[in-house]
Order: structure tokens, then sequence, then C-alpha cells
């Protein structure tokens, strides 16, 4: 007999958001999660995850088994029998009112480590394989998962292709040698050439190879038979940081489009993160309302001069609701040379001549006080971008372009790719990169070169943004940092 997916899924039990939205009062439901509190050995606050709200489920201590009380604690998982009520306390519109338990797993209340109560994040951060099991982690891994469909369905509505590119790799994309090296030799006794050096063609692919910062170059290839992809999956950077804004692992968005050129790009890239964000808004509302008053409750407890001048809601709006600014570099240089905190000495890092390189502490100035929308930057100098960008005609500036947010300065970088053959081999010469590395990259430019651009965006900045949490360790469920590679 052919059972169908509805029949399957009628077959499984309820779920708390279901039931809280569409629970029928007298109506007999049956349930599966994880036990949030228990109090007076009568009241149990269930969840399952599919919500922040739990569900209470009221058990009759007198007919119940005393020993079946004793086995429910804190962290056990539980399956309940009964029927719905209105409830008679307060908080909570409809409870269960339970005819049977069964302790599907203890839980021991001694050792348990997420008890009912306020933990640190630090704390929480020695404890990830649990700390989903808080509220505030539960929620913000539903906005993520939320934010992880809309970046598909954004992309597949608008006509591109989703390709996967590869974790291992032979060059690096942007040219700052921090790579994990990926490697079979023999770590105490490798084969040398003779100068000392590693003979990586006894490895197992036969050159050095390395863990990828980025899917763009070989996106690229496929932009240009595809017209429109993208990527989004894992990248790596060896980069020895323990800022709250870096992660060794993490994962990019990266798309590429044939025929776009900046002003293109700077569109697309504005319309997908509005895309992105209003679909939070909207189909996370409890989430968010349970982030945004965490973020109000962190901020009051900062120095007045560090708090935040927007709530988490405001800043999401701010972003969905204002047209980005698009400012040239050189510009947001005049601007940043003649500002009072510049003048002043306010700034950790003084902007005095063109050619610097811009800070979060800038970028926030220009988002937060100059222009109080989001910006756009655009045409930086060629001296500190990648050697990809095409090369405007003043032989200085490059066609790069970063999006600057509230709160966090830089979410999204991108540009205009070189296609012209000669200006791309000799940018990649000026800088010393290996051309046998890249004979790939360089033939697209001799096969059907065309304008064409894209832009990356770290899915951890996105997710940090969208839920207000101060430092990246918090919004991918298991951090990868210097000296932390636990779970």
């Amino acid at each position: 007999m052919l059972v169908k997916y509805n029949d399957i899924f009628d077959m499984k039990t309820a779920n708390i958001k279901n039931i809280l939205s569409e629970g029928v009062v007298h109506s007999k439901v049956s349930l599966k999660g994880w036990v949030k509190s228990f109090r007076s050995n009568r009241f149990i606050a269930l969840n399952d995850g599919s919500t922040l709200s739990n569900l209470q489920c009221v058990i009759d201590f007198e007919a119940t088994d005393e020993a079946l009380i004793k086995k429910i604690s804190v962290g056990a998982a539980i399956a309940v029998e009964g029927t719905l009520e209105e409830s008679q306390g307060k908080g909570q519109a409809i409870e269960i009112q339970v005819s049977s338990i069964e302790i599907l797993g203890e839980s021991d209340p001694e050792t348990y480590p997420i008890q009912p109560k306020k933990h640190s994040l630090e704390f929480l951060r020695e404890k990830a394989h649990l700390r989903v099991r808080t509220n505030t982690f539960s929620a913000i891994m539903r906005v993520r998962a939320a934010l992880s469909f809309a970046v598909h369905q954004y992309f597949t509505q608008n006509g591109f292709v989703n390709v996967h590119t590869p974790i291992i790799t032979g060059s690096d994309a942007e040219g700052a040698g921090e790579m994990f090296r990926v490697t079979t030799l023999d770590g105490k006794n490798p084969p040398l050439n003779e100068d000392g050096s590693i003979n990586y063609k006894e490895d197992f692919f036969g050159k050095e190879t390395n863990l990828t910062v980025s899917g763009q170059l070989e996106a690229e290839t496929f932009a240009m038979a595809l017209g429109k992809v993208y990527t989004f999956g894992p990248t790596f950077r060896a980069e020895n940081s323990n800022t709250s804004r870096h992660l060794a692992e993490f994962w990019m968005i990266e798309p590429e489009m044939a025929f776009f050129d900046l002003n293109d790009n700077m569109d697309l890239a504005e319309d997908f993160i509005k895309s992105v964000i209003s679909y939070v808004l909207e189909n996370c509302k409890e989430d968010l309302a349970f982030l945004d008053q965490r973020f109000n409750d962190e901020e009051k407890q900062k120095p007045q001069a560090q708090r935040s001048e927007m709530t988490l809601l405001e800043k999401l709006k701010f972003v969905t609701e204002n047209n980005f600014k698009r400012v040239s570099y050189t510009e947001a240089i005049d601007i940043l040379r003649n500002s009072k905190p510049n003048k002043k000495k306010k700034f950790d890092y003084i902007i005095e001549e063109w050619g610097a390189d811009l800070q979060s502490e800038h970028e926030r100035y220009l988002v937060e006080k100059h222009f109080n929308c989001p910006v756009i930057l655009y045409d930086y100098p060629a001296n500190i971008k990648a050697f990809y960008m095409r090369m405007n005609e003043d032989g200085k500036t490059v066609r790069a372009m970063d999006i600057l947010f509230p709160g966090i300065g830089e979410i999204v970088g991108g540009s205009q790719r070189e296609e012209r053959l000669e200006v791309l081999q000799e940018r990649i010469k000026a800088l010393d990169i290996d051309e046998k590395e890249l004979w790939w990259y360089i033939d697209l430019r001799r096969y059907g070169s065309a304008v064409h651009s894209g832009f990356g965006l770290g899915f951890e900045r996105l997710v940090q943004f969208a839920t207000g949490m101060g430092n990246i360790r918090d919004v991918i469920p298991f951090p990868r940092t210097p000296q932390n590679a636990e779970f």
C-alpha cells in the first residue's frame, strides 16, 4: 500500500507551535518534548523546539505513580497525552490536562547544566552541545534557519543556479595566504625536495592544497556559462584572531552574475539583503521579539556612550525601509577626514590621507551619524583590494563595493570582476601571484569574456545582525576559533 506524505505527517505527534496557534479546547493531543521546568509536582513546562513558547502540562499528582514523578526533571525527554483545556493560570491561554505520561529519557538534576536560570554566554559556549535548549539559542537557530531558507528562496525565484564549489582548493582567492593546509603527508617526516622544502608532489593531490577561503573564483566559471549562479557553503580562514567578529570556519553566500556591471551588482545586493531581512521580520516575529527584548536589556548594562541608539527591530527596519546611500570611497574619505571624531582624535584610527583602509568605527560613523541610512561605498584604492577586481580608468581605483550596516560596519563586499585578459595578467604579476595556479581562471578571459560581477556575504555576520548578538561565536552551532575545536 502506498503511504502518502500527508498520511505519514498525520501519524506524527503534534507540535507546540501548532497547538498554541490552532489548538481546539477539549481536543485530545499527543506531544513529545523536553522538560523546561517542573513545579509543585504538578506543572510541567514542555518545549519541543518548534517555538520559543512552552506548553503547560498539568498532571494529576494523586493518580500518577510517585516513582514516575520522581523521574520528571529539567532536561528530561517525555511523551504526554491528554486534553487541551483553557488554562486557569496566568501566562498561557491553554494547557494540557495529562492523562498519560512516559519518560523517554531521564536527566540527572544534579549535573544537568542548563537549569531554568540565566547563564552567561561564556558558560554556554562551553556547553555548546546543550546551549540550544536555552531560549536565547533556540531563537537564534530558528532565525538562522529562516535566513538560510530566505537566501535560497530569493536566488531561486530570481533565476539563479545553485553551484557547490570545492572545499579543497589549490588557489587562494583572496591572496591573503591565511589558509588551512590539507595534506596526508607524515607530519613528523614529510618527503623533502633537495632544497629542504616539502615535496607536495608526493601528497594525495600531487600539489599543495588548502581549505577554501571563498568559492568565488570557481563560481565565476559557472556564471560564464549559466548566467547567474550562487554558492552558499563553508569557508575557512586561518587567521589567528580572537575578536567577536571572526571565526575560523564560517558560511559564505556568493552570487556571481554574467553581464552585470557594478551598478547592477549594487542593485542586486541591496534588493537581496532587504528581501531576506524582510522574510525573518515576517516569519520570526516571536523569536525576534524575544531577541529584541534581550538586546535592549543588554544595552542597558553598557555605559551610556556605548549604547545603541536603535533597538534590534529598529535596526532591521532601518535596513528594509531605507534606500542605501551610494558614496565613492574618495567622498567618504573627505567626510571622515573632516568629521569631528577625526579632528578631535576620537577615532582609534585617525584618517589622514587618501588610501587608508577603513575600520569598523569609520564605517559605522558614515551609517549611523553622517548619512543615517545603510551605505554602499564603491571605487576603492586598488592597493587595498583583491587582484580580480576591475581596474578603473584612473589606474588607482577598482570597481569594488562594500555595504555598511548600523552596529556592525561592513556586511557585504563585492566588485565588478576584471574581464580584460591583459589587465588581469598585469595585476596578478604585480601582486606576485603564481599565474600557473590560476591558468583556468585566466582562461575565462580568453574564451567569451564579458562584463561580470558578484559579491560575498558572510552568513554568520548576517545572522549576528538579525539577532542582535554581540559575539559571532553565538550565532553558529559549534564555533571554530583559535585553540578551540571542541564538539
